[in-house]
């Protein structure tokens, strides 16, 4: 019969946190992949801008309408550093400021 003893006691790891954000922004993704390396937009294949964060290792997923999905983090402190990071980028390719909905 099979230990019941690591059924009780399980071993957690957090490997891969995902989180979405809304920079409540319109994003040029033509401009942004044009000038940030980092930046890969095929809109042709899929809507959303892949944008590869170095360090901390993340990836985001960018659409036009400022909604983002990051995934690869394994902290929370990460996961600010990478979307500050990527808000600072982003910043310079807003076309407009959509209000927040409540």
């Amino acid at each position: 019969m099979p230990s019941t003893k690591s059924l009780n006691n399980p071993v957690i790891k957090i490997e891969n946190i995902v989180v979405s954000a809304a920079l409540h922004a319109e994003i040029d993704l033509y401009a942004l992949s044009k000038n940030v390396k980092a930046v890969d937009y095929e809109p042709e294949q899929f809507p959303g801008a892949i944008f590869k964060v170095a360090e901390p290792k993340a990836v985001i997923i960018l659409f036009k309408n400022g909604k983002m999905i990051c995934t690869g983090t394994n902290t929370e402190a990460n996961i600010k550093k990478v979307l500050a990071y990527a808000a600072g980028v982003i910043s310079k390719y807003v076309i407009s400021i959509t209000p927040k909905s409540k």
